[in-house]
């Protein structure tokens, strides 16, 4: 294993990346000005399926949050990341499910998910 040794990996340096590789490692490790860490450890992603958007045409939101977020923080989150004016936030925890392969039984994760209600004239744009 002497070639793969890790001197080797020891002697690369940012400014040997590629400015593409260096500007993903800056981008993973800095957050937006005047952004806080817990907003994203709270709002992991756009839970996107049908219903979801059907639900963004009547001004409605769905995201995946974290397990120990409530209504209050999801609130804070949203109105900080998005720049928009909540108006209303359910969140529902969905149960895992069971599921099979063969013989083998398992289970799907449950998760938390937030539907957000905004300001009437207000807008996110998931896609992107």
């Amino acid at each position: 294993m002497a070639i793969f040794g890790k001197k080797k990996e020891k002697e690369i340096k940012n400014e040997e990346l590629p400015e593409a590789v260096g500007e993903k490692i800056k981008a993973k490790t800095v957050l937006p000005v005047g952004e806080d860490a817990r907003a994203y450890q709270m709002i992991l992603a756009p839970h996107q399926t049908e219903k979801a958007g059907l639900m963004a045409g009547l001004n409605k939101y769905v995201f995946r949050v974290g397990s120990d977020s409530n209504k209050i923080e999801i609130r804070k989150a949203i109105e900080k990341l998005y720049k928009v004016k909540v108006n209303k936030v359910a969140v529902l925890s969905m149960p895992a499910k069971a599921r099979r392969l063969g013989r083998t039984t398992g289970f799907r994760p449950g998760f938390k998910k937030a539907i957000v209600t905004l300001v009437e004239g207000d807008k996110i744009d998931i896609s992107s």
